[in-house]
């Protein structure tokens, strides 16, 4: 399959997309030639995207301050609903200290995060 080399083609590619865009909907047959032109730029630009914009991982203390906001919780809300001090949380949160086992799991359950943002895998 083609590839995108550099970023005056990445470029030329999301314009066409934008272009296709316009052409192309729900009910545009897979069959048609602007959809599979559409279709092949899009895997191509996700590929070169890939390469040279990735987008890490997101740290359990950021997803936690996001659930945090979500959720409308203090951190001492949080420290409680996970059954620990606040003195412990705050030390996670700072980086100063790491979840046991047990209390990443806890979080995942209390704070629905993916047990590998807990983990950090």
């Amino acid at each position: 399959m083609a590839q995108i080399k550099n970023e005056v083609a990445y470029n030329a590619a999301m314009k066409r997309i934008e272009e296709l865009e316009e052409l192309v909907d729900d009910n545009t047959p897979e069959t048609d030639p602007l959809y599979l032109e559409l279709d092949m730029l899009v895997d191509m630009v996700e590929e070169y995207e890939d390469i040279h914009y990735p987008i890490s991982s997101p740290s359990l203390i950021d997803t936690i301050r996001l659930r945090m906001y979500e959720m409308g919780l203090t951190q001492q809300k949080v420290a409680s609903m996970l059954g620990i001090s606040a003195p412990r949380m705050s030390a996670i949160m700072n980086g100063k200290a790491e979840p046991s086992l047990a209390l990443a799991r806890t979080m995942c359950q209390k704070l629905n995060i993916e047990p590998s943002v807990a983990l950090g895998l």
